[in-house]
């Protein structure tokens, strides 16, 4: 897999309450990307890549949602994991952060943790996909525009610099997930839950597909704004 980052903010809802919302964005050179990697929900956000295991995704949502802290967690799952030298697993929680590189996962491959995100990649050209990827996050951090929106320019920056070194692959893939804490009411946004799953251009293609949603998104609210259904 190539380059992916999890990102955690916290904010006031209209109501005044504090809340939390938790993203993931993924792209490689591969398609379906998005099926594999980004894991999501209201207690943290989880991406598993490299040599991926799609249970550590899966149990490790299972696991915050057991109360475990997200560095628990993913620890215990890659204690038991016999494949964990060939794995990249990332995420975090409401409070805390992971981030694990095995020692198989191919050149370049590595991580990188903030305050308030973690991100990872593995057969990149280099370092620069992450750290663009990363200054591209931290800009905008807990910033007006959704942050859908936001995780698709961290990945467009990542790609820009380069991202994935695989260039005999053309047929590439990239997805968004974000859940919050806060209850949406009737329509949770059609914009953050979104995957391109073949492609030789994923970051424009997810782009368009996030500006699509977010229009049917606003559409939707205005026709069942007064609809008791």
């Amino acid at each position: 897999m190539t380059f992916s980052i999890c990102v955690r903010e916290r904010y006031t809802d209209d109501a005044g309450d504090g809340q939390v919302r938790f993203g993931v964005a993924v792209t490689t050179r591969l398609p379906g990307v998005g099926a594999l990697c980004p894991f999501a929900s209201e207690r943290g956000a989880v991406a598993t890549q490299s040599h991926t295991n799609v249970e550590l995704g899966r149990k490790g949502l299972e696991y915050l949602a057991d109360g475990l802290a997200v560095g628990d967690a993913l620890d215990a799952l890659l204690a038991a994991d016999e494949g964990r030298d060939r794995r990249q697993l990332h995420g975090v929680d409401a409070d805390g952060t992971f981030a694990f590189t095995g020692d198989e996962c191919g050149e370049w491959c590595g991580h990188r943790v903030g305050q308030n995100y973690t991100a990872a990649g593995n057969l990149l050209v280099g370092p620069a996909a992450l750290e663009d990827a990363a200054a591209a996050y931290e800009s905008t951090a807990h910033g007006e525009a959704p942050l859908a929106e936001r995780l698709i320019d961290a990945l467009a920056a990542g790609h820009d610099a380069g991202g994935d070194k695989r260039e005999d692959l053309s047929v590439q893939s990239a997805a968004v997930l974000v859940a919050r804490t806060e209850e949406t009411g009737r329509l949770d946004p059609f914009h953050d839950d979104l995957r391109v799953d073949a492609t030789e251009t994923p970051i424009a293609d997810l782009r368009e597909t996030f500006e699509t949603a977010r229009r049917g998104y606003e559409d939707a609210l205005a026709r069942y704004a007064d609809d008791g259904e």
